[in-house]
């Protein structure tokens, strides 16, 4: 795992607050284009 990496306790409390439907549904990829920002 790399610095930019969030580990699974960390995304856990991060995705709840993102918005859900709102724009659309998520990406497949939506933790690792989280990570990259």
């Amino acid at each position: 795992m790399t610095r930019a990496q969030l580990t699974d306790e960390e995304w856990g409390f991060v995705e709840p607050y993102l918005p859900v439907g709102e724009y659309g549904p998520y990406p497949e990829r939506l933790r690792q284009q989280f990570e990259g920002v």
